[in-house]
């Protein structure tokens, strides 16, 4: 016993080269496309003194204009929780014809292959789309985070499902119940609090992207930022950073207590 694991010592204790070979290697490339990309330190050097610069024009922040500040920000709110709401209700069955355990494979890849291309593009590029197809506003911004809702709450949820226990799902069915009694009752309940957990994951992420998406006119605070920083309006712009900061913050402490109340 002692010569064998004496053996595996000396086994743990031999440099591995071929990982040692791969670190160097991804340090060289690291530092090859540095080159290619322009990436210096004096330009890093310079770009800290030029930002030192443009945060002391942001202060002190400008309240004068906190109307148009509410209701721009209000109709952030309002896309992201539309975008949650109908992304949420789309992702049900798309991620439930995803899961390979209980559909069958010419079902599940075409499922998959949806979500894929929800998940490809940026929500900024899909709200730029959608600005082309119905024009500037909320709407562009809510079909646009409906897609990137569907494209990350569709593929978890088809995870979670395809994690769960099998026996639960065949007790229901050897009752003899309908398919869509076996979803509610052996399903359901065993994705049920992951599930919210995505859920209030992905309303924080709407948020966020609300303020995104409304640089290329799709509703928003975002439009009324693009224009502050046009207009050189610095100090507007720190109110705006400060307003979107705030409303983040009080989300996150939001689904947090939803989360801790489906635990």
């Amino acid at each position: 016993m002692s010569e064998a694991r004496s053996g595996r010592m000396v086994a743990l204790g031999r440099p591995n080269w071929l990982v040692r070979a791969g670190w160097v290697a991804l340090g060289v490339y690291v530092v090859y496309a540095g080159s290619l990309l322009n990436v210096t330190w004096d330009r890093f050097v310079i770009g800290l003194a030029h930002g030192a610069e443009f945060i002391g024009r942001m202060f002190p922040p400008n309240v004068s204009r906190l109307e148009l500040l509410f209701s721009d920000m209000t109709e952030s709110l309002e896309i992201a929780i539309i975008a949650t709401f109908f992304g949420v209700i789309l992702s049900l069955p798309v991620g439930l014809l995803a899961a390979r355990n209980l559909m069958p494979v010419w079902v599940t890849w075409p499922a998959r292959l949806f979500i894929a291309v929800c998940r490809s593009f940026h929500p900024v590029i899909v709200a730029i789309l959608f600005v082309k197809a119905v024009g500037f506003g909320a709407l562009a911004g809510i079909l646009a985070l409906i897609v990137a809702s569907i494209g990350f709450i569709g593929k978890l949820f088809a995870e979670a499902i395809e994690e769960i226990s099998l026996k639960q799902v065949e007790a229901v069915r050897a009752s003899g119940a309908p398919f869509m009694n076996v979803i509610t009752f052996g399903v359901l309940p065993q994705v049920l609090a992951r599930f919210i957990g995505f859920c209030t994951y992905q309303l924080d992420s709407n948020l966020r992207n609300s303020t995104m998406v409304g640089i290329v006119g799709a509703g928003g605070i975002g439009g009324t930022l693009f224009a502050a920083f046009q207009r050189f309006d610095y100090d507007f712009v720190c109110t705006i950073l400060i307003a979107i900061i705030a409303v983040i913050m009080v989300a996150e402490v939001g689904t947090q207590r939803l989360r801790q109340v489906f635990q």
